[in-house]
């Protein structure tokens, strides 16, 4: 499962709301090659489940992650910062065993 902080929560219903985006819309989280770490966490809206998408609700907030991503984000939790040192989503990712210093790559 991948969980959702209630900051991240509410970051993801503000940018819904000021992009007027729909409740049909899910955030997909996703993993791709690259980063300074060897992999990276892309997130973005989609209004489309594809079949072998992984489908998760937490806090009223959908999420659904393609099933090579979710071997790799099992777990996760996404938040949300606004401080001094950075602003912007992260992933708690138990599965990662180094990341990056700004925290968008990883490696398993």
């Amino acid at each position: 499962m991948i969980t959702v902080s209630d900051k991240a929560k509410e970051k993801v219903e503000k940018l819904k709301q000021d992009s007027n985006i729909d409740d049909s819309f899910r955030l997909r989280a996703s993993v791709a090659g690259g980063g300074c770490s060897g992999l990276s966490y892309k997130l973005d809206f989609d209004d489309e489940v594809k079949p072998m998408d992984q489908e998760f609700e937490d806090k009223g907030v959908k999420v659904v992650v393609d099933m090579k991503s979710f071997l790799y984000l099992a777990g996760t939790e996404l938040d949300f910062s606004d401080g001094l040192n950075g602003k912007g989503f992260f992933f708690n990712n138990p599965n990662a065993s180094r990341t990056c210093g700004c925290g968008d790559s990883f490696s398993v």
